[in-house]
């Protein structure tokens, strides 16, 4: 297969690049590149691999039977998606749609999973870092919960935003949606949202402009998580 090219990268944390595109060819890696907007992955499916974002990045996210989109969370390269799915070969609950145009390498999960008969010297450590994704995942969902636990908007938007500005270690930060994808993420409208950020701004409460935001606080008073 052509060499591949991979971004700075979780999965093959402690892998050389010459290692991992040795393994690549064992895991049964397939490049694919897709449009702004087109559907990587669509809910009921099943996939036997999970994808790893080379260049762009795409959105998870749920639409019920009305048109509203919930967005989960949005991967940018390096990162990976529909991991568990590929480990249970249970049906996709999500759609996976390109926030961008994007390339994507999808990687046998079964083969990561399994040793291969090359006995490649890497694998374990493959598996190790596999293992820690997903319950780094597992944490990032429950931290939206958290999130949307408040009833109210201002509530939503001020665990979220106390939360980027601890992870950044500052009250300037930039989140990684856009106002659409950012109601979506909170479930929330998006015109009360802007509302609500308009009134916390009045309040001298934050400033933002697009997705930077700066938190006119002093640390000490962000909310606990």
């Amino acid at each position: 297969m052509n060499r591949i090219e991979l971004p700075p990268c979780p999965l093959f944390d402690g892998i050389t690049p010459a290692q991992s595109a040795a393994m690549l060819g064992c895991l049964g890696a397939a490049q694919r590149t897709f449009d702004k907007h087109a559907r990587l992955l669509s809910a009921g499916d099943t996939t036997a691999a999970l994808g790893l974002i080379l260049s762009g990045s795409a959105l998870i996210q749920s639409d019920d039977l009305w048109g509203n989109t919930t967005v989960l969370d949005r991967v940018r390269p390096g990162q990976i998606f529909a991991e568990t799915y590929a480990c249970t070969g249970e049906p996709l609950l999500v759609d996976v749609v390109a926030a961008e145009p994007c390339t994507v390498l999808f990687i046998d999960v079964g083969r990561v999973l399994h040793v291969c008969s090359n006995t490649c010297a890497h694998h374990e450590r493959l598996i190790r870092n596999l293992l820690t994704l997903s319950a780094q995942k597992n944490l990032g969902l429950s931290r939206k919960i958290f999130h949307t636990s408040s009833k109210s908007i201002r509530g939503r938007l001020l665990s979220y935003l106390s939360y980027q500005a601890r992870r950044c270690g500052s009250r300037t930060f930039t989140i990684p949606f856009d106002r659409q994808q950012l109601a979506d993420y909170l479930n929330v409208d998006r015109s009360a949202l802007s509302n609500e950020l308009g009134k916390m701004q009045k309040e001298g409460l934050l400033q933002t402009q697009r997705s930077r935001f700066v938190l006119l606080c002093d640390e000490e008073q962000l909310p606990e998580e």
